[in-house]
């Protein structure tokens, strides 16, 4: 058995599980959760109805590399949104279609960490908990980033001591970030970047919440765009991490890519050609059909966008949160411990949150998630309105 997996942390939902066990919610109130950010929105017909017209693909094995018409269609989309050099992004060697992000930066840490090295990931905190459990059972340690309102929830690297970097062999990011929804700027990103040169070390960027913003003429910018404009065509030491889930509402399809620099996912190919993910045929089409279209992605962010303003304005009113500059998540401050918060406004309105401690470790400056909450308005925008709405008075119960 792999000592490595005694290493790993319970999984924030078993421990929200735990929270709730032997709470019994009024019957009346139909139940909300706000705990995990699966889309709601309907999923694009056209992409339903590639995924049909191609399910005799299912007869045939799927290259790990995956189709080329996929790949260019990547391609292009990275190029068209990210305003690269023409060209400068190949599909047959800068990109990679992966069976969604999760398992892809779940993969590429074991393909990329030596742990023969005295491998150190660096993260933030609070993070995406695939990044924690990635590192430490490729044999690595983890140093956190504690992203605070003090540093407007994006993680400080100016603070980061020599010797930390010169054990990183991986920086983690993750822009828009989860569960804060704040998005690093080009500056930021160049700064990792030279940091990366300086050091030695990769950059993988999780950026699927990069098609959820709230200001459509400020889409967030990610990796590849910091790279190119240093003239980084190479994309040297970078990776981004992309996702149909949110951006599309697919998150069934299990579908996403990694693109940057060509050697690392040389290598990374390699991994996964032994790993035995590829994505079916058929997935692929539809993707292929996915990342052709923006009409349906614009219109996503509408609702999102209309969600978003009708929440805050309830929520406002009684809760102090960093308005998000993408994802669709919020982080309010709570009133009482988070725990307290999530297990009593389970029991009095039946709406389900994540304790911000869940999401985060402790550090010597404290846990970043303690006396936060994070609420995914996935759902319906009536059902989340109405959650705000049981979220409000309970937070008003407990002043009275």
């Amino acid at each position: 058995m792999n000592p490595n997996l005694d290493l790993l942390h319970r999984y924030p939902f078993e421990r929200l599980s735990d929270l709730k066990a032997g709470i019994a919610p009024p019957a009346h109130l139909a139940p909300i959760a706000l705990s995990i950010g699966e889309p709601k929105h309907q999923s694009p017909a056209f992409v339903k109805q590639a995924l049909i017209d191609n399910i005799d693909q299912i007869a045939v094995y799927p290259t790990t590399k995956g189709g080329l018409a996929l790949r260019q269609a990547i391609a292009q989309w990275c190029q068209t949104r990210f305003t690269l050099p023409t060209d400068s992004l190949s599909a047959a060697t800068n990109v990679l279609p992966v069976t969604g992000t999760r398992e892809a930066l779940f993969a590429f840490s074991q393909a990329m960490i030596d742990s023969q090295r005295n491998a150190l990931v660096v993260a933030p905190n609070p993070f995406y908990q695939i990044y924690e459990g990635a590192a430490l059972l490729a044999g690595a340690e983890l140093h956190f980033l504690d992203c605070t309102a003090n540093n407007g929830f994006i993680p400080d690297l100016s603070t980061v001591p020599a010797e930390i970097w010169q054990r990183c062999q991986l920086l983690q990011i993750c822009t828009p970030g989860n569960p804060s929804g704040a998005v690093m700027g080009i500056e930021q990103l160049q700064q990792a970047i030279a940091l990366a040169d300086q050091y030695d070390f990769i950059i993988a960027s999780d950026e699927c919440y990069s098609e959820i913003y709230l200001d459509e003429q400020t889409p967030p910018p990610g990796i590849l765009q910091a790279c190119a404009e240093m003239g980084r065509t190479d994309y040297s030491r970078c990776v981004a991490f992309h996702s149909l889930s949110k951006r599309s509402n697919l998150p069934g399809l299990r579908s996403g890519f990694v693109a940057g620099d060509a050697n690392l996912l040389s290598q990374f190919l390699r991994y996964r050609t032994y790993h035995g993910c590829a994505m079916s045929s058929a997935v692929q089409a539809a993707s292929t059909a996915a990342w052709s279209d923006e009409s349906h992605v614009v219109d996503n962010r509408r609702q999102y966008r209309e969600k978003f303003a009708a929440v805050t304005e309830i929520l406002k009113q009684v809760m102090t949160f960093p308005e998000p500059q993408a994802s669709f998540y919020l982080w309010p401050e709570t009133p009482i411990a988070d725990t307290e918060f999530a297990a009593g406004l389970f029991a009095q309105q039946n709406v389900t949150v994540l304790p911000g401690r869940y999401l985060s470790r402790e550090t010597a400056t404290g846990n970043p998630g303690k006396n936060r909450v994070r609420m995914a308005l996935v759902a319906e925008t009536e059902v989340c309105i109405e959650a705000a709405l049981r979220i409000k008075e309970y937070v008003e119960s407990l002043t009275r």
